[in-house]
């Protein structure tokens, strides 16, 4: 849930995105949520249950997370195989141009992944 409030959080209102921060991220309790808002547990209970719905209905439309998370295994793939190269270029003779284009590869997955 921490992820799709970090992608679709600002389409959420001001109170959902607070009492969702709260009880994921800060790890508060229904009653501690509804003894810093001033509303019953029930209330907030209902307001992050909606708001969790409605992330998962964002999700499942828009399939942002997924995406994340398929070009993320990606970049880890072509780290892996840029490494391995690296291994194997070191094994057999080590060409200068294979070195640097593996580090360059490695550098440019780095900067997809930040």
């Amino acid at each position: 849930m921490t992820i799709l409030l970090d992608f679709y959080g600002d389409m959420l209102t001001p109170k959902q995105r607070e009492f969702l921060d709260y009880y994921y991220n800060q790890d508060f309790s229904l009653a501690e949520i509804a003894a810093n808002v001033g509303i019953t547990r029930q209330g907030v209970r209902d307001a992050i249950k909606r708001a969790e719905c409605q992330l998962t209905e964002m999700e499942q439309r828009l399939r942002l997370v997924r995406r994340f998370r398929e070009v993320q295994k990606g970049l880890d793939e072509i780290m892996d195989c840029a490494t391995r190269i690296g291994a194997e270029n070191r094994k057999t003779g080590l060409s200068r141009e294979i070195n640097d284009l593996t580090v360059r590869i490695k550098s440019i997955a780095i900067s997809l992944s930040e």
